[in-house]
């Protein structure tokens, strides 16, 4: 991004990280990331190890409650400030805004991933200008030259493509990606990511497009761009497709594009065992439908749910088998616990695809 050695940063999240608001934070903290994260500044984070905080694995990223403790404690000033929150809308939070100043008066370039583009606030932008230091916001679209459309390039791409889509957003799609690329590594496939959010540039993923920033006409074109990309220059086994909030998310709806203009076959399908509603519509009482509605409506994308991946959050540990078995039972289909268990009892039914899609 700036030429040369790899960056350090810091994550900052307010006091957001242990809230899903965070989910950016989360992704860069476990891994992998384009930057050297050595800390994480959040006031309701401090004193503790980022990584064990979110997942109990120390990961060696003390957090701290402000930026001048974070200055005193570490050796070297970061060369980043990544902002880690991915808010609804992608607004910045008014709270967050007198410690970004502060960043960039201490020197620090910032990286943006919010709708709201840093660049665009005089105040904000007028700091970085004096302050000699870079504003990168992620999910500013590119010039429309530059932008794809769809050709059809995607038949010739030789790699199968499986959809990692959900029942609804931010139940953990990309970092699903990584752990079913790990399961097929160890299972001897070459498995590649296609990512289509800020979080996925921000882990370094290299092929990828921000679907939420990008004109509508050029959504599809920029995905297949990208996985034609994708294939070419990894020519991996598999790839697998970032799937963005839900088919039936009123508030977003996404996925067909994945199925339709990227030509995904199969789909990997996460689902949230204790979430009722659609997240932040439990006010409308907008209930997520049943999982087997959700498998039999791809059916009629001409696609096929291979397994199922389950998101553990608020899910007491004696009700997780339970819910594991009932979701089973009423879809045939495996589920795994990514976060806990890893993928590689999907490994089978990916493999028994990838042959079927080689004939």
């Amino acid at each position: 991004m700036f030429g040369g050695m790899r960056q350090t940063a810091v994550v900052f999240t307010d006091r957001f990280f242990q809230t899903a608001d965070a989910k950016t934070a989360h992704g860069l903290v476990r891994g992998p990331c384009r930057f050297d994260v050595i800390a994480l500044l959040d006031r309701d984070a401090a004193g503790r190890d980022a990584g064990e905080l979110l997942d109990g694995k120390h990961r060696g990223i003390p957090a701290f409650a402000d930026l001048d403790a974070m200055l005193a404690a570490l050796p070297k000033k970061p060369d980043c400030f990544v902002l880690g929150v991915a808010t609804s809308g992608g607004v910045l939070p008014p709270s967050m805004r007198p410690t970004i100043l502060a960043a960039i008066a201490a020197g620090m370039h910032v990286v943006n991933g919010l709708h709201e583009f840093l660049a665009d606030d005089a105040e904000i932008a007028a700091a970085a200008a004096r302050a000699g230091v870079r504003l990168i916001d992620v999910r500013r679209p590119r010039p429309r030259r530059e932008l794809h459309f769809w050709t059809g390039a995607i038949r010739q791409v030789n790699a199968p493509r499986i959809a990692v889509l959900g029942t609804d957003c931010a139940l953990g799609k990309r970092t699903t990606c990584h752990v079913l690329a790990a399961a097929c590594a160890r299972a001897g496939l070459k498995a590649a990511i296609v990512h289509t959010g800020q979080t996925g540039w921000l882990q370094g993923i290299p092929h990828g497009f921000v679907l939420d920033s990008t004109p509508n006409d050029f959504v599809s074109g920029e995905l297949e761009h990208a996985i034609v990309q994708c294939d070419k220059d990894l020519a991996p086994d598999v790839i697998f497709l970032e799937g963005q909030s839900a088919l039936r998310n009123p508030s977003g709806p996404c996925g067909a594009e994945l199925v339709l203009s990227g030509e995904a076959r199969g789909v990997i399908l996460q689902h949230a065992p204790a979430r009722h509603c659609f997240e932040d519509q439990e006010h409308l009482g907008n209930v997520i439908p049943p999982v087997t509605e959700e498998i039999a409506l791809l059916g009629y994308y001409r696609t096929r749910v291979l397994g199922m991946t389950l998101n553990h959050a608020n899910l007491p540990a004696e009700r997780r088998e339970p819910a594991r078995e009932e979701l089973q039972r009423a879809t045939g289909l495996t589920a795994v616990y990514p976060l806990l268990e890893g993928a590689d009892a999907l490994v089978p039914a990916i493999r028994a695809y990838l042959q079927e899609q080689r004939r």
